[in-house]
């Protein structure tokens, strides 16, 4: 019998892996991955893919700089078979969902999930973003571990003139409301450089490296193409899993004494609900801050720098600086990524210096925006089909409409902005910052799925890790606050297992 089933190979799981790992070297460890491998590695980041051709097309799907776009505009038709599935990011109405409420929600379909697409942004939460019920020290700690578990980097692009002036101008502009230390700032990233220079974004492999190369731990078996369809339980113990090889369609059981559930926030309630675990909260509370993209060209005679001195961006990135404007409560609600870029002609003439100012806008939870499951109807993958219940509250459009404001007062600080042209709304599930649907909580009462420890409410040794169990409405990017539950799952779950070795003979 192995010791702990993970379901899900992507950053989480990989994270769930390493806490494991470097607790206990004896720990026998599965990672049970439905997706197919992008590339000659497991769980790289295609950012950082030797294959020209791989790489090429992900930096064509984020220079945008928005997620949503990482799966086109628009979803594609019905995938079709899923053996014949190519791998990579996918609409839920691709793959047999009803999406219609959330038209841009898409989710990856390949070994690593979103941890090989995601652009690496790592902003902390703060506030309200922080669980009222969880001890703020062990809060606080559980964070560090996993901004160490992701190799964040707090300042990845070095300043530059045009940078420092845009920054000055848009502190200028929110100094009466920023809390202290919330002014604009480097974005930090899940991002280190190499001895060449180059930013590495952190995988699943980087996160827990057997995942590049099983056979360097005789401990850890490395399952992709491979989906668990089914959770095998009784009397408040999950005894293992039934796994199904996607290409050939067999199936297998697998047992675990602890499993952990990492597949992502729409499917890992999909799978508890396939398993006939079915508690009041599971898929309920879906939560996705609005995203209001925007772009205005700086204006370097208004704000004074050299146009032909500015920089260029370095070989593989898109940007030439990353800043966050952090969310500062009430005061000032929202959170800003902006990203600048430089626009040059042939000869090297610079042309423009673009800064993007996309605002990321905190929606009221609601327990009505929802997955239904369906006992009767399957999707692409043969699960549960979903349907997904999602609409923004009045105070949501009244935010809406504030941060319209103040994204024309930042535009306008900087150069001509015109927000008919230059800014959009874009629909829900563009940002893929999805939480909720399998939440934490202090108490057994219907409204969480799951513990502060992670564990699945009514069972001993059945947990779920990810951004599903965050349980606030976050303002910041979802990763580094999701990676805090696999640090507290891993804890969990290494708790349940000295204490099982202990009572052996």
């Amino acid at each position: 019998m192995n010791d702990v089933l993970i379901v899900g190979g992507g950053l989480m799981g990989a994270a769930v892996a390493r806490e494991l790992r470097d607790a206990d070297p004896d720990v026998r460890i599965v990672i049970a991955d439905g997706g197919p491998v992008i590339g000659p590695t497991p769980g790289q980041h295609l950012h950082d893919v030797a294959d020209p051709e791989i790489w090429e097309r992900y930096n064509q799907r984020v220079a945008s700089g928005i997620q949503g776009f990482y799966t086109g505009v628009a979803p594609t038709s019905d995938v079709g078979a899923l053996a014949d599935v190519e791998p990579g990011m996918y609409h839920l109405t691709s793959l047999g969902e009803d999406a219609a409420e959330m038209p841009a929600a898409s989710i990856a379909w390949n070994a690593g999930g979103m941890g090989v697409h995601w652009t690496a942004a790592t902003p902390a939460p703060w506030g309200d973003e922080i669980p009222s019920f969880v001890d703020s020290a062990e809060w606080r700690n559980d964070l560090d571990r996993a901004g160490e578990l992701l190799r964040v980097n707090r300042n990845p692009f070095p300043d530059t003139e045009a940078g420092r002036v845009v920054t000055a101008t848009i502190e200028k502009l929110f100094a009466e409301v920023d809390a202290p230390g919330r002014g604009i700032q480097p974005m930090p990233m899940a991002a280190q450089r190499d001895a060449g220079g180059v930013l590495r974004r952190t995988g699943p492999n980087v996160i827990f490296p057997p995942i590049a190369d099983a056979a360097t731990d005789p401990n850890f078996t490395l399952l992709t193409g491979t989906r668990v369809i089914r959770l095998i339980h009784e009397g408040g113990k999950v005894r293992g899993a039934v796994l199904q090889d996607v290409e050939s369609g067999a199936t297998r059981e697998i047992r675990a004494a602890a499993t952990v559930v990492c597949a992502d926030t729409m499917r890992s309630p999909q799978l508890l609900f396939a398993s006939g675990i079915r508690p009041p909260a599971l898929g309920r509370y879906l939560n996705e801050h609005a995203f209001l993209t925007g772009r205005v060209l700086a204006d370097p005679q208004r704000l004074g720098f050299d146009l032909s001195a500015l920089p260029t961006p370095a070989d593989g990135e898109i940007m030439v600086e990353h800043y966050w404007l952090p969310h500062s409560g009430a005061a000032q609600p929202f959170q800003a990524q902006i990203g600048t870029q430089t626009f040059t002609a042939e000869d090297g003439t610079r042309l423009a210096y673009q800064v993007g100012a996309s605002f990321y806008i905190p929606t009221e939870i609601q327990a009505d925006n929802r997955l239904e499951f369906s006992d009767e109807e399957t999707d692409v993958m043969g699960m549960p089909r979903l349907t997904v219940h999602f609409g923004w509250s009045e105070r949501d459009r009244e935010l809406i409409e504030q941060a319209r404001r103040t994204q024309q007062a930042l535009g306008d600080a900087l150069g001509s902005f015109d927000p008919a042209t230059e800014s959009a709304l874009l629909d829900p599930g563009c940002s893929l910052h999805f939480t909720g649907t399998v939440r934490m909580g202090p108490a057994d009462d219907g409204t969480s799925v799951c513990d502060p420890d992670c564990r699945v409410w009514g069972f001993d040794n059945l947990y779920v890790a990810g951004n599903g169990v965050v349980p606030t409405a976050l303002v910041c990017n979802s990763t580094l606050t999701g990676m805090t539950t696999a640090v507290r799952a891993a804890r969990a779950v290494l708790g349940r297992t000295s204490s099982r070795k202990q009572e052996q003979p």
